[in-house]
């Protein structure tokens, strides 16, 4: 199969029909195999039915359905678990990203070599409260990340090598840094391609202003997973010890300096009425327990079941 399709899609009842009947035209045109997987994320507005109806009329499209709202990643992962297509489109189901860029992104993948390819929704129909935060945001996630080439993290029409899909995990609300979870497994050639972005036609947007808090949080977990994940000893071990050093130095010199005064004579107060005593102690208590906490990490890593676990693209025995 050449194309799967992934969209995942909450209370989209409206547009459904009008995506779907787009995304076959496009395929029949082009003569590609494919597969449409809608992943119902517990819609309430008779999405189900609809997609239901789809599945009758074309086998062509599939759905998935949630018992209950999870959220977009759940969605994707479990799209991506079932997709069979060499290569995998993800859309939202919304008709703002437009099923007629499909071909390009295929090319891109199949005679470029990409990875993947992210879309750029460089002229956007977005107000002014959503446009300026999310230019923010890429700009602090291409600086984390390292991928310096992408310009829209968040956008939701991207193309995989099927390699991809099977090899990353999307949770929580890791989807708007799938590109970043692509490059920690090992999948750098990433590519990003300009494409239309439409005003919404139907219905209201489900995400609000508290995505964009709650992807910052999300990226410094990733960068720190990438990072220290299965070493957190050189993080919280480093950290620690800088801090265990700076406190044991700052008592020595709170001694020292009351030694000196007792012994020419000059006025002197008591160790402990020194503020400087308690900030080098507190020093010493927290430095310790961040080398704890490294050591108890790197208990736990040593004994994950996956601790040896590589990725590996080709092997010759």
């Amino acid at each position: 199969m050449d194309i799967s399709v992934v969209v995942p899609l909450y209370n989209e009842a409206e547009s459904l029909p009008e995506l779907a009947a787009w995304i076959e035209r496009v395929m029949t045109e082009h003569g590609y195999s494919y597969e449409v997987l809608f992943v119902n994320d517990g819609s309430t507005d008779g999405s189900w039915k609809v997609i239901e109806q789809l599945h009758a009329a074309n086998a062509c499209m599939k759905g998935v359905n949630f018992r209950r709202n999870y959220g977009k990643s759940p969605a994707l992962n479990t799209g991506f678990a079932r997709a069979q297509g060499d290569v995998v489109i993800t859309m939202d189901a919304d008709l703002q990203d437009s099923p007629d860029e499909i071909p390009e992104l295929y090319r891109m993948i199949k005679e470029e070599g990409y990875d993947l390819v992210s879309g750029w929704k460089k002229k956007r129909y977005d107000p002014l409260s959503k446009t300026l935060p999310t230019k923010l945001f890429n700009a602090t996630a291409r600086c984390v990340s390292g991928i310096k080439n992408l310009h829209d993290f968040n956008c939701g029409l991207k193309a995989y090598r099927s390699e991809v899909v099977k090899h990353i995990e999307v949770y929580g609300d890791m989807h708007r840094y799938v590109p970043y979870l692509a490059k920690v497994a090992g999948f750098t050639r990433i590519g990003e391609k300009v494409v239309q972005h439409q005003a919404r036609k139907y219905g209201s947007s489900k995400f609000g202003l508290d995505r964009f808090v709650n992807g910052y949080l999300d990226l410094l977990t990733l960068w720190f997973q990438a990072k220290f994940g299965v070493k957190p000893m050189h993080f919280f071990g480093l950290l620690g010890s800088l801090m265990f050093l700076i406190g044991f130095i700052a008592v020595i010199v709170v001694g020292a300096l009351k030694l000196y005064n007792m012994y020419h004579n000059h006025p002197y107060t008591l160790v402990t009425n020194s503020p400087y005593f308690y900030l080098a102690l507190t020093a010493m208590i927290l430095g310790t327990q961040l080398f704890l906490t490294g050591f108890l990490g790197e208990l736990i890593t040593r004994h994950a079941p996956d601790r040896n676990h590589y990725e590996i693209s080709s092997e010759l025995m």
